[in-house]
Order: C-alpha cells, then sequence, then structure tokens
C-alpha cells in the first residue's frame, strides 16, 4: 500500500508531528483543520458559520492535495465549542456537501487550541480503486 503526507507547511505539522492529510490506498485521512487563512490568522471569530465554510474550503484544499474531491468525502467530525451553534455550523456544512451527505458527528468540547476558533473538521474520504491506481502509477 502506498501511503501519502501532504502537508501545508505550518509550524505546527513539525512541532506535533502530524501531517495535514494522510492518503492510504485509496483512503485520505484528513486532520483536525479549522478556519485559518494563510497567514495562519482565524476567519470569522466570532462567526461560526464562517469559520465552518472556511475550515471545509481548507478540507477542500488537502483533499485536491491528495487527488480527492470533496465528492469523495464519507465522514466528517465536527468538533464546537458551544454545541447551540449548531443550526450555523449545520447549514454551513450543508452548504458546502450539499448532495454529498457525508457520515457526520458534531461534539461539544470545552476549547480548541484557540479561543476565537469554534470549529474543528475532519474529513475521512474514499477515491475509486482505479483513482487510487491511476495516482499510485503519478508517484
Amino acid at each position: 500500500m502506498n501511503r501519502e503526507h501532504v502537508s501545508t507547511g505550518t509550524e505546527w505539522e513539525s512541532q506535533v508531528g502530524y501531517s495535514r492529510a494522510v492518503r492510504a490506498g485509496a483512503q485520505i485521512h484528513v486532520s483536525g483543520t479549522t478556519a485559518t487563512d494563510e497567514d495562519g490568522e482565524i476567519v470569522g471569530p466570532d462567526d461560526p458559520h464562517a469559520q465552518t465554510v472556511h475550515a471545509l474550503s481548507n478540507v477542500e484544499r488537502a483533499l485536491e492535495a491528495a487527488d480527492a474531491t470533496i465528492e469523495d468525502v464519507v465522514r466528517t467530525r465536527l468538533y464546537v465549542t458551544d454545541i447551540d451553534d449548531w443550526g450555523a455550523i449545520g447549514a454551513a456544512h450543508r452548504e458546502v456537501f450539499g448532495d454529498v451527505r457525508p457520515a457526520t458527528s458534531m461534539i461539544e468540547v470545552a476549547r480548541l487550541i484557540d479561543p476565537d476558533l469554534l470549529v474543528e473538521i475532519e474529513a475521512t474520504a474514499v477515491v475509486d480503486a482505479t483513482d487510487d491506481a491511476e495516482h499510485a502509477d503519478n508517484q
């Protein structure tokens, strides 16, 4: 089985020892992803909807780096600091995924690494076996 690490080059990846995503065969696992921009600044500090959309955009970029798309996502996990924001967060999730409708969980946590972060999202995608073979040939 081929194993590929996707990195965004943030300082956290080397400090903590993780990858933004790992592609193992036909599966792509995206690490917990937040609403930070290219400069590491938080997008939408008081807006759970905006943070969810931006975090999912970051997830999508990681998937693309592993030759997958948002349509390949089969599972998401949403860690939220206030479950009362479920409506705004769920609406953003629905807007991004549409008919893809991955299995999902929304879990309230005490806090995330920065107090301005309201949402952190993990995703798992599965690509077609022929896509996996083509990807391996391109490596």
